[in-house]
């Protein structure tokens, strides 16, 4: 009895101790994975033009293919890569943050380029249409452009989730690492699916509701998604100009050269005068501006000699896919 005692006690103690890691995981993959803000809102922004155009019920089978082959992206290919940069190269992490940083500020200004100086897109037809075809041809092309783009982005995301993970080991640090990119996948593929199926129920409500206020409840949910996708699109866009700043100053400062970061941070702390929330405001203003101006010079070196040389060898439509 003295023995099974023993034996119960010591799997009581291992269980606490499994369970204090899991909540160790968790709250290192939720700080983690709070860096990624910014790519997070633009990849929920921009996934859903992935399925216009397509029959309603099209629309989930190819937001969950998108969700299983950015799922493959993490976990197979990019999970074990910053796994082994991390052990071997730890170096470096912070020059890719920085080139991911660069990505986030120029696809940033682009945008707000792109809306004030607007330009006739010439991927399309002479008027601007675009030749659909055989719909399973444009379905298996469309997902294939939105995996290749997800893996530029995911690639941000787990470098990023990698800078903010403080593991006291491998293990720790590999299983934070998991856990980030299935609840990341999940959170925006979730929302993509909510939002793209958003206005489906809303037509179905105000023409099958019984009510009238569930008929006029379903109305203002269809007038309301347009505005929701560019409401999504504006802050996704601030958000990767605040996040991409922050990441080139703080990536800056961690290899060296404090200045920018430190001008930040004193021009901030000198207007909040110890208020938190005001000297966090003043920070992402900064940030974000500095992502902008960052944006502008990187906008004719992304256009003129990236986008060419990734359109030769990946071809390109995916060059433009994003």
């Amino acid at each position: 009895m003295s023995g099974l005692l023993a034996l119960l006690d010591d799997v009581s103690a291992i269980a606490k101790v499994a369970a204090a890691s899991v909540d160790d995981i968790g709250a290192a993959a939720m700080k983690a994975g709070s860096k990624t803000a910014g790519v997070i809102i633009d990849d929920a922004a921009v996934t859903p033009k992935y399925v216009q155009g397509f029959e309603p019920a099209r629309e989930l089978p190819i937001i969950w293919r998108i969700a299983r082959g950015s799922l493959v992206n993490k976990l197979v290919f990019l999970m074990p890569a910053a796994l082994l940069m991390a052990a071997f190269a730890p170096w470096l992490v912070w020059p890719l943050l920085i080139l991911g940083g660069c990505y986030l500020c120029f696809e940033g200004a682009e945008k707000i380029v792109h809306v004030l100086m607007p330009h006739d897109d010439h991927s399309g037809g002479p008027d601007g249409s675009h030749d659909v075809g055989d719909p399973t041809h444009l379905e298996e092309a469309k997902v294939k452009g939105a995996i290749k783009t997800d893996f530029i982005l995911s690639a941000e995301i787990m470098v990023i989730s990698l800078s903010a993970i403080e593991a006291p080991n491998f293990a720790m640090q590999a299983a934070t690492l998991a856990v980030v990119a299935v609840l990341i996948t999940f959170a925006v593929y979730g929302a993509v699916a909510i939002i793209v199926k958003m206005d489906d129920v809303g037509l179905w409500l105000s023409q099958r509701g019984r009510l009238g206020a569930t008929r006029g409840f379903g109305r203002a949910i269809v007038k309301f998604m347009p505005w929701l996708l560019k409401a999504l699109a504006i802050i996704g866009t601030a958000a990767m100009l605040w996040v991409g700043g922050h990441i080139l100053t703080n990536s800056l400062k961690e290899m060296g050269w404090g200045v920018p970061y430190q001008t930040v941070h004193d021009i901030a702390h000198s207007i909040g005068q110890g208020d938190a929330l005001l000297e966090w405001g003043v920070t992402a203003g900064i940030d974000f501006v500095i992502g902008f101006l960052a944006g502008l010079i990187l906008i004719p070196i992304g256009t003129k000699l990236v986008a060419p040389i990734w359109g030769r060898f990946f071809g390109e439509g995916d060059a433009k896919a994003h």
